[in-house]
């Protein structure tokens, strides 16, 4: 017998949403799902919101034929994406895997969003998660006064999910204890969700499917299982091939959070974030960007994310304790508390690439300087 699971009311628009700190997908960017959807005729899968070529063009961004611009939500090779968007309209879950900072977070909510306007379906993974937060919980209250009846059963997000033909998510999936994973291997395969203290089960309906991510650093905190792993059609998220394409996502990123932010532009900001993500490149990498001078690499990963970070925390010093001019002394703590993690290692790291890559590069005298300030 399957038990339906109460459809989620939608919460009233609120005069306060435009002020979120951080608001969702869905309603950050609105107008764009609002026009795609207008101009999409295309065939769409079961209860998605737009069809698979929309998708990928709410990620990917383009010009829709009248005129729409889509701004680009993921910049980088458009087959990950197209896979990606592919394998949510299969009977496959996505597993987005990748190194810390290369969007993975980024690019499940909006292709939940995408997919099914609703990104916040959501289950943190981290070594406490519980089954419950998986399966189901109860309202101990009722389920003391009444024992266990549907009225008592807490849905998680992934049997509302199921119950509604949405997308689910799952960040952080390798975070989760083994046991607390493979509650997910009945649920991913039989599309169903039993329910034994009822004698009951969800099943799932058309339009479900499950959106994981998982951190390629943190293999051996808790493996996935091969019975669980086979569930899920993996796509490993790459860092930006290009210093050109990591500056653009820095670039696109910092404005969009500066904005919400209420910090101004920063029109001449470009060179100081061409310099951070050049020092992030070439650290990660471990040698320069013209291929001359080997380099060791610091303990940290040095993502795009982080480098957003150090520019977003330089452009809030300029505005609130400088002239509003992004300069090399905003962005050099911010550098140096990314690079050293391990302060006797990687402060060695970071010494020798002072005085043997940015002492002598041309055009660095001042960068060169504020780091030196810093690290004193």
């Amino acid at each position: 017998m399957s038990v339906p699971v109460p459809p989620t009311t939608a919460a009233p628009e609120r005069d306060d949403r435009a002020h979120a700190l951080r608001p969702h997908a869905e309603h950050a960017f609105a107008a764009e799902l609002s026009a795609l959807a207008v101009q999409d005729d295309r065939p769409r899968p079961a209860r998605w919101k737009l069809s698979p070529w929309a998708v990928a063009t709410y990620l990917l961004g383009g010009t829709l034929p009248d005129g729409t611009v889509i701004t680009p939500k993921y910049v980088g090779p458009r087959r990950i994406v197209e896979v990606a968007v592919t394998t949510l309209a299969t009977d496959r879950a996505l597993l987005l895997l990748g190194v810390p900072g290369t969007a993975k977070t980024w690019v499940s909510e909006h292709l939940a969003a995408a997919v099914s306007g609703d990104s916040t379906l959501l289950v943190q993974g981290t070594a406490g998660t519980p089954e419950e937060a998986i399966r189901y919980g109860w309202n101990y209250a009722q389920l003391l006064a009444q024992g266990p009846s549907r009225g008592a059963l807490v849905p998680s997000p992934v049997m509302r999910a199921m119950a509604e033909g949405m997308t689910a998510r799952v960040e952080e999936l390798t975070r989760i204890p083994a046991d607390v994973q493979d509650t997910l291997i009945t649920i991913l395969s039989e599309k169903t969700l039993p329910i034994p203290e009822l004698g009951e089960e969800v099943q799932a309906v058309r339009g479900f499917n499950l959106i994981a991510t998982a951190n390629d650093r943190d293999r051996g905190v808790n493996d996935l299982s091969s019975a669980l792993r086979r569930r899920f059609n993996t796509v490993v998220l790459p860092l930006p091939e290009s210093a050109d394409s990591e500056v653009d996502i820095v670039t696109r990123r910092v404005e969009q959070t500066g904005h919400l932010l209420d910090l101004p532009t920063a029109p001449d900001g470009i060179e100081e974030i061409r310099r951070v993500v050049t020092v992030f490149r070439e650290l990660r990498d471990g040698i320069t960007a013209d291929g001359r001078t080997k380099l060791k690499s610091p303990s940290g990963t040095l993502s795009t994310a982080e480098a957003i970070s150090v520019v977003t925390n330089g452009l809030a010093l300029a505005t609130h304790f400088g002239d509003g001019v992004l300069r090399p002394g905003d962005v050099a703590a911010g550098i140096l508390g990314a690079v050293v993690r391990d302060p006797a290692a990687d402060r060695v790291v970071w010494q020798e690439y002072l005085e043997t890559v940015v002492r002598e590069r041309e055009g660095w005298t001042d960068f060169y300087r504020a780091c030196r300030e810093v690290s004193a």
